[in-house]
């Protein structure tokens, strides 16, 4: 028996239900990675996994006497002496009836306090953003429930951090995960749920496996709605004919068409994307910045050790290190905000600097959204042009009535997006982001590596982001330990593979981004290319509409039951397909392209 199993699930909050007809099943051994768009409702679903939450419609079913510990985005520690007495009280470990299992659990708490390498005896209140999620983490692990549900978790965790979770997280017997980190999904899950219009839609396999899958059924999607629309347009222009064709009209096919008018009413658009773009303005020097024997203590506490670094134009640098190791303290040495002890700081000339700051202290929560990007003004410039603050906040997918909520009212995702919106609004030829990708979805994070991958001028970047560092940095910068800094060429896999010992596997990358077709050079077709170029069409549409029913049997609720022979020949197939389709379409494109008047 499943340990849940979710049926005809309907909710709504407001205007549009977060949950429509949705469905799940989770067996014991299986590690689901939750996605979907900010506000979709995933830590929604979470709650009525949970029983927190009370479904419309629908039905939950959980195995019987089903365990489980649940990890918040945002874990709130019980007042106590202790970290450690702190979260027996919220585990309810002293409650525990039984004797035997009590001590057990004690056992285990301690054991996952060390693992995740806590202070068990400081005052909760003093706990950082990270001890506190580990401190939630190592009492859920400590719990020793039979299903896992963890809140975005690798928030506020060091890469080390996160490691640890990694290994902790395929032991247990199983787990729903909502998180962006793409190189998490890909070392530990065994399915990816989306939560995409109030639907869930499963994919075997990891990130990767889904990243591949999901294009062919976009566009699948895209070529439907596309045919349903041009089908929905003639019949509306059909009906509105001369008075005679009214008389004599069709009754069956105007019932068609007022099918179609609810259909394409309840047909749900995806949600837009961001629209980033930056500003570099004018060229730095050539020297950003310069660091020569630099030396920085906080107390008996070494962060800087006699380092020397040289930040040129252009560079792309990424911080990696644990929490607490001088990162962000690194940062200011490098702006000339902090001085060091000993040695030179030197900033170079011409600088415009954009600082996204990880506390998000540059925002006034009491502030409304617009008043946060242009106080008292309507307009404002951006890259050259003049836009109403109202159209530049719409790409950051701030509505019109969200314009004028309050900061304080934001989400996690929304104040990023809001800062984003801020720090792009100048031109910068320093952008400066101390963990920029906290709270941000994972449409929104590669959108975001995108725009830094066009952007000229120099980065300094500080994020546990793995797939992000690998995929946007071109050096990094890694403590090593008592204040000692050292640059690798490259990013964070780069890092791993040089530091790794002898005979280690290699780090897991994600799926590259598919890169643009470009057109070929516009000559004439031959005889041969000419039919070739009018018989495309319908090859594509052919291997589309087995994309199309492939996805559609691969994202039932029960596919997860076939045997694995099957699985893996219909992920094989799906692959061939998408290799096929994205062959075929280049070719379709370098074709017309030759074809087309130069």
């Amino acid at each position: 028996m499943a340990l849940i199993t979710l049926l005809d699930a309907h909710l709504a909050f407001g205007l549009l239900p977060l949950l429509d007809g949705a469905e799940l099943a989770l067996e014991t051994g299986e590690r689901i990675g939750l996605i979907g768009r900010n506000g979709t409702g995933k830590s929604t679903l979470l709650n009525v996994i949970r029983g927190h939450t009370g479904l419309d419609d629908g039905e939950l079913r959980r195995q019987a006497g089903l365990r489980i510990a649940t990890v918040e985005q945002e874990p709130v520690l019980v007042p106590a002496p202790s970290l450690r007495a702190s979260l027996i009280a919220r585990g309810g470990i002293d409650a525990i009836g039984d004797e035997r299992e009590r001590w057990r659990t004690d056992a285990r708490l301690e054991e996952w306090l060390h693992r995740f390498e806590l202070r068990a005896g400081i005052a909760p209140e003093l706990a950082s953003g990270g001890e506190r999620k580990r401190a939630a983490l190592a009492l859920a692990f400590a719990l020793a429930p039979d299903l896992l549900l963890l809140d975005e978790p690798t928030n506020h965790l060091d890469i080390d951090g996160i490691g640890m979770l990694e290994n902790a997280l395929r032991k247990a017997p199983a787990a729903i995960v909502i998180t962006h980190d793409r190189y998490f999904l890909d070392r530990v899950v065994t399915r990816i749920v989306e939560l995409d219009r109030g639907v869930l839609r499963s994919w075997p396999g990891n990130f990767s496996d889904y990243t591949r899958l999901k294009a062919g059924q976009l566009q699948t999607e895209i070529v439907a709605n596309r045919r349903f629309d041009k089908f929905w347009a003639q019949e509306e222009s059909w009906i509105r004919t001369g008075i005679e064709a009214r008389r004599t009209r069709n009754e069956g096919r105007v019932r068609r068409l007022e099918q179609l008018r609810r259909d394409r009413a309840a047909r749900r658009e995806r949600l837009g994307d961001v629209r980033l773009a930056i500003d570099a303005g004018e060229r730095s020097g050539r020297l950003v910045a310069e660091l020569t024997g630099v030396n920085k203590r906080f107390g008996a506490r070494t962060i800087v050790a006699d380092l020397s670094l040289r930040l040129m134009r252009g560079d792309r640098l990424g911080l990696i290190g644990p929490n607490g190791a001088g990162k962000s303290t690194l940062i200011r040495l490098l702006l000339g905000t902090l001085a060091p002890d000993g040695g030179s700081a030197r900033l170079g000339t011409g600088l415009a600097i954009a600082y996204f700051d990880q506390l998000r202290a540059q925002l006034d929560p009491e502030r409304s959204v617009r008043d946060t990007i242009n106080p008292g003004a309507d307009w404002i410039e951006v890259n050259g042009g003049r836009r109403h603050v109202m159209s530049y906040l719409g790409d950051f997918l701030f509505s019109p009535q969200r314009a004028d909520a309050p900061v304080k009212a934001l989400s996690g995702g929304e104040r990023n997006r809001l800062l984003l919106a801020r720090l792009f609004a100048r031109p910068a030829n320093l952008v400066v982001l101390d963990e920029p990708t906290n709270d941000l979805d994972i449409e929104s994070l590669e959108l975001l590596e995108q725009t830094l991958q066009d952007y000229p001028g120099t980065l300094l970047l500080v994020s546990h982001d793995r797939a992000f560092l690998d995929n946007v940095v071109t050096q990094t910068l890694v403590a090593e330990g008592d204040g000692r800094w050292r640059e690798y060429p490259g990013g964070y896999s780069d890092w791993l593979a040089q530091r790794s010992p002898p005979g280690a596997p290699p780090p897991i990358r994600p799926a590259p981004l598919p890169a643009r077709p470009r057109a070929a050079a516009r000559t004439r077709l031959s005889f041969g290319e000419t039919r070739e170029l009018q018989a495309l069409p319908g090859e594509i549409e052919a291997l589309e509409r087995e994309q199309h029913e492939l996805s559609g049997r691969m994202a039932a609720p029960d596919y997860y039951r076939l045997d694995p022979a099957s699985i893996r020949a219909d992920q094989a197939r799906a692959a061939r397909i998408e290799e096929a389709l994205m062959e075929k379409l280049e070719r379709w494109e370098a074709l017309e392209a030759r074809q087309r008047p130069g």
